[in-house]
């Protein structure tokens, strides 16, 4: 095994000394350190042949400085020597002459709150060669499900060791070391006088044995095999059921209703009355919870050294709590606090860690196994372009079903359509049990009228 096997190891108590002597060589009373490094190994192959074999190492250091006006610089680094960090504190001092006047960050009042403890397990690693062999293997196995399958183009496995930090003049000092692993599987079929069809399976764990390979290879064949018999589908209004992914990507991207930073910018679907208004139908509850066991790589603490724990930000439809950092908390002026889901900055901006949805079942006579006339949605698509995020409308191409009398049938191309707030106010239903997901927990969701567009318009 190489050293990009071993887990990264930063001196903390060295760093912290090499910064105060630093900021007392430069007459700087204030500041902070946030740094992220990570090794990583990763293959990918190409019909039994490796196509990448890769090793990194990254460290990704930001130093903030408060000058004596209050106002903070920032400047980012990869050098932890004693050099590379005294340059960093002078490049921040001097960038802190142009910080923001009207609202500069302030330290967490929190970043020295006691940490509760979170699992993050450091199994072993395995080397670059024995991830390339199970890859090979892995393929191999998916590719003989069907003879349709004659392509695995997207296809990966790697495993992470991370280390994070946050330091400040205050004596805070956060460190969280951990361990992940990744594989990904997309395959391409394709019959005689028939489109090709796409479809893939992600799976996530702390190590490279806990991954569910067979778990992977199955539903990444499942997905693509059920694509082969496809149909065009009329345009028009149906009653729409959401995949666990679909749906949790479609509320990340309105994360904005959460976020009290955007309140504060005027590109927010909520403003500061909205707390505890009815936002969806009470079916529905969702919770931020970037300390979940289900999450991996989940982060004890956030860019300002602010603890995380699970927040409800909706309860029965009503938007209960804001996403917040030490400085919308303070503007907000109504007792918040931070939440731990801040990143560093100049300007501090706040976002989601990992979705919790769950709910009341709502209507019991609705059912996956015996619709009629309903799309099911299982992956959506191009939505950094079909997304309106401030208006919250969106337009986004899907790949998915139309069931009838409780069979499927792919739908050849089609496109949904809709406003995120009457998505959450029209929910009929949120069937089964939550689905782990890489961003989150859900149950299959239902929603009534949406519009969806077929190929033929």
């Amino acid at each position: 095994m190489g050293s990009a096997d071993l887990a990264p190891r930063l001196d903390i108590p060295g760093l912290r000394q090499q910064l105060e002597d630093g900021a007392h060589s430069l007459g700087i009373t204030s500041w902070d350190l946030g740094a992220a490094c990570s090794s990583d190994t990763s293959v990918q192959v190409d019909r039994g042949e490796p196509k990448q074999m890769k090793a990194s190492q990254r460290n990704g250091v930001s130093v903030r400085v408060w000058n004596d006006a209050g106002l903070v610089g920032i400047t980012s680094t990869s050098d932890l020597t004693p050099e590379g960090v005294a340059a960093a504190l002078e490049g921040a001092r001097a960038a802190s002459a142009f910080g923001d006047s009207e609202d500069p960050p302030r330290f967490s009042p929190l970043a020295m709150a006691p940490l509760p403890p979170l699992a993050s397990p450091e199994p072993a690693v395995v080397s670059i060669q024995a991830l390339l062999a199970r890859l090979i293997d892995t393929e191999a196995r998916l590719l003989a499900r069907h003879g349709a399958i004659h392509h695995v183009p997207y296809n990966g496995l790697g495993q992470r060791s991370s280390e994070r930090l946050y330091l400040n003049s205050e004596g805070a000092m956060r460190c969280q070391r951990f361990r992940t692993a990744s594989l990904y599987l997309y395959a391409r079929a394709e019959e005689e006088g028939r489109k090709p069809r796409s479809a893939g399976a992600v799976r996530l764990a702390h190590g490279v044995d806990g991954l569910d390979v067979e778990g992977c290879i199955d539903e990444a064949a499942e997905r693509t095999i059920s694509h082969l018999d496809y149909a065009p589908i009329d345009t028009g209004v149906y009653n729409v059921c959401f995949s666990p992914e679909a749906f949790l990507d479609l509320i990340g991207a309105f994360s904005n209703m959460f976020s009290a930073r955007a309140v504060l910018d005027g590109v927010s679907l909520s403003s500061r009355g909205s707390l505890g208004s009815q936002v969806a139908s009470p079916l529905l509850n969702l919770v931020d919870d970037g300390r979940h066991p289900d999450h991996i790589g989940a982060a004890s603490f956030d860019g300002e050294g602010t603890p995380t724990h699970r927040l409800a930000l909706i309860e029965q439809g009503r938007l209960t709590h804001f996403l917040h950092s030490e400085g919308t908390a303070r503007r907000f002026a109504d007792g918040s606090q931070a939440t731990g889901h801040a990143s560093m900055g100049a300007k501090v901006s706040v976002s989601p860690s990992w979705f919790d949805i769950s709910g009341g079942r709502g209507d019991q006579s609705l059912s996956l196994a015996t619709a009629d006339n309903v799309v099911l949605i299982d992956t959506l698509s191009a939505l950094h372009a079909g997304v309106k995020a401030t208006q919250g409308s969106f337009s986004l191409p899907f790949d998915g079903w139309l069931i009838r009398a409780g069979e499927r049938r792919s739908i050849e191309a089609a496109t949904v359509a809709g406003d995120i707030r009457k998505v959450l106010d029209a929910l009929l239903a949120l069937e089964g049990d939550p689905v782990v997901t890489p961003d989150g927990r859900c149950p299959h969701v239902w929603v009534a009228g949406l519009s969806i567009t077929g190929e033929q318009g």
